[in-house]
């Protein structure tokens, strides 16, 4: 890291070796605090992308169409909301008149403390994160679907930029259902339906960060986001009751986590390209993670139109309600 930091130093001027050891250290820190601060985040994006693919498993007609719009509501549990830190996990910073700390994640709430070190003998001081501060996030999306030729369907669903208290949340994707039902005739007979989907969906999250003003300016690491990309397999089975269908459903998926510095460069990039280093380093915290989920849903039909509630549960708990129409 040193040698990376003189470098790049050198485009501009000089520096002395204990102001790179230092901005080395504050790096290495920043690192430690980004995985600890976004991590239970993006593994909650995972569960709100995974609810609501599918409306049913039985097979349709021929180039029906359904439209949807979907309102997704995911609940922060506890103990993803906040995370200790110590004096003795950094090598930069310490906490201001404290030698530990309780603070937020991003699922957390918006209580903040100081994190003091020196770069050549210059005090920075930043403020910790908050979190989004909120019990339940809500954001709603659009999703379609049209059925093809032997109980194939194709599933896409999209939602524009969400603004939450404090960070932003996309997701869009697509997916492929095939009915198995077909095969069995006695169960069609019985209104049993069973089918399975592939998807794939990318999830976008960022946060404000940390961000404060050095002796060189401030230093460009106020936004961070998480990107998910996540591969889905759904098993799905339901029962009809007239207007009344009820569905369950096994999922397994698998996610790949990236992090990145996205907002603005900061006015120390004349000096060392702080952003570009850190999210090499971030490339450290990569990582990919299974999930096992279970999911219950109910649909009601009036008319065209049908309203359906589920519950995704596994690590997180997660609902969705979505308005569909069909034509």
């Amino acid at each position: 890291m040193i040698g990376i930091c003189l470098i790049f130093s050198g485009k501009s001027f000089s520096q002395s070796i204990q102001t790179i050891e230092d901005i080395g250290l504050f790096l290495t820190d920043a690192t430690f605090y980004s995985e600890k601060y976004i991590t239970p985040a993006t593994d909650a994006a995972v569960y709100q992308a995974s609810s609501g693919w599918m409306t049913s498993p039985k097979k349709r007609k021929l180039y029906d169409v359904t439209l949807s719009l979907h309102g997704n509501v995911f609940f922060v549990p506890k103990r993803d909301r906040s995370f200790e830190i110590k004096n003795s996990d950094f090598s930069f910073f310490t906490i201001e008149n404290n030698s530990s700390a309780t603070v937020p994640t991003a699922l957390g709430s918006d209580s903040q403390y100081y994190l003091i070190g020196e770069i050549d003998n210059n005090q920075v001081r930043i403020e910790t994160p908050k979190g989004v501060n909120q019990e339940t996030i809500f954001y709603p999306y659009l999703q379609g679907s049209i059925s093809l030729w032997k109980g194939f369907e194709a599933v896409v669903k999209f939602s524009s930029k969400v603004k939450l208290k404090r960070g932003d949340y996309q997701v869009y994707g697509f997916g492929l259902k095939h009915n198995f039902s077909q095969y069995f005739k006695s169960l069609e007979s019985k209104k049993i339906h069973l089918a399975g989907l592939v998807a794939y969906s990318k999830e976008e999250i960022s946060f404000g960060f940390l961000d404060t003003y050095t002796n060189y300016g401030n230093l460009g690491i106020n936004e961070i986001t998480g990107e998910v990309d996540t591969w889905q397999f759904q098993l799905s089975a339901s029962k009809e009751w007239k207007r009344f269908e009820l569905m369950t459903s096994f999922i397994a998926n698998q996610s790949d986590f990236k992090y990145y510095l996205s907002g603005p460069k900061g006015e120390i990039e004349n000096v060392i390209p702080v952003q570009y280093i850190l999210n090499e380093k971030l490339k450290d915290i990569y990582k990919s993670k299974f999930n096992t989920i279970g999911e219950i849903s109910g649909r009601y039909q009036f008319s065209k139109i049908y309203v359906q509630t589920s519950f995704a549960f596994g690590k997180f708990v997660n609902t969705n309600l979505s308005v569909q129409y069909e034509f």
